[in-house]
C-alpha cells in the first residue's frame, strides 16, 4: 500500500500511525512515576475509581495530540485553550512525603517542569514506538522531530527553550529525570498504573491486552519497571522483538484506512497536492 507522507513534517509521519498507540502506556507509566504527577491524577480524574472513564480520557487525549499535529490553526487554538483551562484547575499538595518532596508540597498543571517530563514522555515512547514497530529514522529526523514538537512551548505559555530540540538532548533530560531522585514509584502511582496495565476487559480480550503489556511493560526503563514490580524475562524480551518484527512486515500491507489515523488522512488531503504524493 505504500506510505502515505513523502515530505511533510517529520511528526505527520509518526504521529499518523495507529500502531504508536503501543507505546503510550509506557508513557503514561512514566508520567505517574513523578509523584506530583500521580497525586495530581489521583486527586482530579476518577478513572481509578471508575475504570470505564479511562478509555473516555484516552480519547479525549489522542484527539487533543491528532489535531495539535494536524488541525487547522482554529482548530489548534480550540484544543489549546481547552487544554489550558484544564490545567488551571488542576493543583493540589502532596499529602505524605515522596521522593525529594516532602510532605504539603505543591502541585500544578501549569508547572514547567511537569509540563517538561510529561513533554518527553510522550516524544522518547513516540520514537522507541515508531523505531520498534514501524523503521528506523535518521538522526536529522529525529532532530526534525524534537523542533517540531517544541513549537507547543508557547502555546502551553513554557519558556522558550524549556523542551528539546534534539534527540540528544531529549535522551539527556530523561537520563538526568531517572537519576535525580525526583521520581519514585509511589502506591498511588501504582494504583494508577493497575488499571492500565490490567484493565477490567472480558476474558476474549486477554491476547490483545498481552499484546499490549509488551511495550508497555518492555520499553520502560529497568529501573522504573522494577519500582512498579513488573516482571520482565527473556522469554517476553523475545515475544516483544518477535511481535514488532512481525507488524513491520505487515504494516507496509495494512489499507491506508487501517493504518493511518482519519486526521492525517484528512490533512493530506487538505493539502496541495505535489508529484512526490504518489506513493
Amino acid at each position: 500500500m505504500g506510505t502515505l507522507f513523502m515530505r511533510d513534517p517529520v511528526a505527520w509521519r509518526i504521529h499518523s500511525e495507529v500502531i504508536l498507540l503501543l507505546g503510550w502506556e509506557r508513557a503514561i507509566l512514566l508520567q505517574f512515576a513523578h509523584p506530583l504527577i500521580a497525586c495530581g491524577i489521583a486527586d482530579h480524574s476518577s478513572f481509578h475509581r471508575y475504570p470505564h472513564e479511562l478509555w473516555g480520557r484516552l480519547a479525549r487525549t489522542l484527539d487533543a495530540m491528532l489535531t495539535l499535529t494536524f488541525g487547522t490553526g482554529e482548530e489548534v487554538a480550540r484544543v489549546v485553550r481547552s487544554i489550558n483551562a484544564i490545567h488551571n484547575r488542576v493543583y493540589g499538595q502532596l499529602p505524605e512525603p515522596a521522593s525529594v518532596f516532602p510532605r504539603g508540597a505543591q502541585y500544578s498543571a501549569r508547572d514547567p517542569s511537569l509540563l517538561q517530563w510529561v513533554h518527553a514522555t510522550f516524544l522518547d515512547s513516540s520514537l522507541r514506538t515508531y523505531e520498534l514497530y514501524v523503521g528506523c529514522l535518521a538522526q536529522e529526523e529525529k532532530d526534525r522531530y524534537c523542533v517540531e514538537a517544541s513549537g507547543i512551548e508557547p502555546l502551553l505559555g513554557l519558556p522558550e527553550g524549556s523542551l528539546p530540540r534534539s534527540v540528544a538532548e531529549l535522551e539527556c533530560y530523561v537520563e538526568e529525570m531517572l537519576e535525580s531522585g525526583k521520581l519514585m514509584v509511589t502506591e498511588t502511582a501504582k494504583l494508577l498504573a493497575r488499571e492500565i496495565v490490567t484493565p477490567s476487559l472480558p476474558l476474549g480480550a486477554w491476547p490483545l491486552v498481552w499484546l499490549i503489556q509488551l511495550p508497555t511493560i518492555g520499553l520502560l526503563p529497568p529501573s522504573i519497571r522494577e519500582a512498579y514490580g513488573f516482571s520482565w524475562d527473556s522469554r517476553r524480551e523475545t515475544a516483544l522483538r518477535l511481535s514488532a518484527k512481525l507488524i513491520r512486515m505487515m504494516l507496509p500491507m495494512a489499507p491506508h484506512a487501517v493504518r493511518y489515523w482519519p486526521a492525517a488522512r484528512t490533512a493530506v488531503r487538505r493539502r496541495p497536492l505535489r508529484l512526490s504524493d504518489s506513493a
